[in-house]
């Protein structure tokens, strides 16, 4: 009709014809019968739904050193691709798993359907329960708050059913058990093509038992943008005032990359002056703050008592020996250190270096010396593992040892003689591990502790071991540049 009553004038009516073609194909509303007004209220309300529901998650404060981490997420998640994909992020306690996970949660949450995510998963269902989460999960990305499960089976079916044609963005963080990710994303077809499901987890063995191949380590962050973040802490900008640069040195080499230590001593130190920097230093190379600890204890108390017992050992005395060796020396107490050790690695509590030296961060090792100081805090005596020179004197020249040693390293004491008590191993009947090396003693020990596994004295300072001691557990025996002669009445599984 138009094209004959406008035919002189086809240009305006081709035109027409486009701009039509474009709004038949606006997604939106329909008004059909209803009032005008009462349907732009509708709009309303569901416009400002939608933009809460699409309010961004508070990343960081202070957000040092996170493009790097953005860029390699995004690679591996390819938001935009039809597939179905699960992507772990792993990592110790404390170097930014959550932090990264918000942020790539902020950036692609507009490019879903739906949308979820599951804070503090592990605090969350041992608190409150799998179905909590669940509900939760179903409530964020189906708006339906008033939805109840009722248990986790039913749970899991209505996840299935609901969420199998939407293309879902879904963060599990900080999942620890397997049972977690099988009732909250147990598989990739519960949800529709496209969706992209992140977990953010300490143990890795929980993402490859799952299935989840394509994960990512989180590494400490570098030098410099380690500093950038201690200074926005402590001075509240991107840079340090110029006569505290030593001091942040020595705070940055501390912390080693990790966000979590950078964050809270920066905070700590904020105005404080250059003294007070000074005693802080010093007081945090014998103990971890508070907050520090408690953040990174939580790995180890979900280990199991052989994981504990292998953790605490390396911490205390075996960080940077081989590895074939100390598993050779945990394996003669009556240890699973191959299963143990490989636990820890999954962790990111332990790692191997290039020669096969077993690694851990300092502040890791810090705190797992700490676990131990805590067991008697003003008694050294009643420790299960002794490696401080001044505690090792003091209880062997005050005989303050106890049935609770397991294990002795000293080393390094110098050239100065050291008064033993000649009864100083008498109570230690539990002790499994003694290693004095390059420390002189006036005289040798009476007695030994028959539960030696491994002991390593060097330069013993008699001509005989005690005539009590009874080794029959000794697996290694190393008694070079010793004042001993001859061995008689001890067999060994290895000399």
């Amino acid at each position: 009709m138009h094209e004959k009553k406008f035919k002189d004038d086809m240009q305006r009516v081709l035109r027409w014809k486009v701009a039509l073609k474009e709004a038949a194909n606006l997604s939106g509303w329909h008004l059909n019968n209803g009032h005008e007004s009462d349907f732009i209220q509708s709009i309303v309300e569901e416009i400002s739904s939608g933009i809460l529901k699409c309010t961004f998650l508070d990343v960081a404060k202070n957000p040092v050193g996170l493009h790097s981490h953005i860029d390699a997420m995004s690679e591996l998640l390819s938001v935009g691709y039809d597939d179905v994909r699960m992507v772990g992020i792993h990592g110790i306690g404390g170097i930014g798993k959550t932090t990264i996970a918000k942020a790539v949660y902020n950036l692609f949450a507009g490019q879903f359907q739906s949308f979820s995510f599951l804070a503090n998963v592990r605090e969350t269902t041992k608190r409150c329960g799998l179905v909590q989460l669940q509900e939760t999960l179903l409530s964020e990305t189906l708006g339906n708050t008033n939805l109840k499960v009722g248990n986790e089976d039913r749970g899991i079916n209505v996840i299935k059913e609901r969420l199998c044609h939407m293309k879902v963005l879904l963060v599990l963080d900080d999942v620890n058990k397997l049972e977690q990710l099988e009732k909250l994303a147990g598989d990739k077809n519960w949800f529709g093509p496209g969706s992209r499901i992140i977990i953010t987890t300490r143990d890795q063995h929980v993402l490859d038992t799952h299935g989840v191949e394509r994960k990512y380590e989180v590494r400490g962050l570098s030098h410099a943008d380690a500093l950038q973040l201690l200074s926005w802490n402590a001075f509240k900008k991107s840079y340090p005032e110029k006569w505290y640069e030593k001091l942040m040195d020595r705070v940055v080499q501390y912390a080693k990359g990790l966000p979590l230590v950078l964050v809270v001593l920066g905070s700590l130190l904020y105005r404080r002056s250059e003294a007070e920097w000074e005693s802080t230093i010093c007081k945090l190379q014998k103990s971890l703050h508070k907050e520090i600890y408690e953040i990174l204890k939580i790995s180890f108390d979900a280990l199991e008592d052989n994981e504990k017992a292998i953790f605490l050992d390396i911490a205390c005395f075996f960080k940077g020996e081989n590895k074939d060796f100390v598993t050779e020396v945990l394996e003669a107490s009556d240890f699973d250190p191959i299963i143990g050790i490989q636990v820890l690695i999954e962790r990111s509590l332990v790692n191997i270096g290039y020669l096969g030296q077993l690694q851990m961060h300092d502040v890791i090792q810090l705190m797992g010396r700490n676990i131990v100081h805590k067991e008697s805090p003003n008694e050294p005596g009643k420790r299960s593992r002794l490696w401080s020179h001044e505690d090792i004197l003091h209880v062997l020249m005050e005989n303050t040892g106890t049935n609770a040693i397991q294990g002795i390293k000293l080393d390094s004491f110098g050239q100065k003689d050291i008064l033993l008590n000649p009864g100083a191993f008498t109570e230690m009947k539990r002790l499994r591990l003694l290693i004095i090396r390059n420390a002189r003693f006036s005289e040798g020990p009476k007695s030994l502790s028959n539960e030696l596994r491994f002991l390593d004295w060097t330069g013993y300072p008699s001509p005989s071991l005690p005539s009590n001691f009874h080794p029959q557990k000794l697996v290694t025996l190393n008694m070079c540049h010793s004042k001993i002669k001859q061995f008689e009445g001890i067999k060994l599984v290895k000399l």
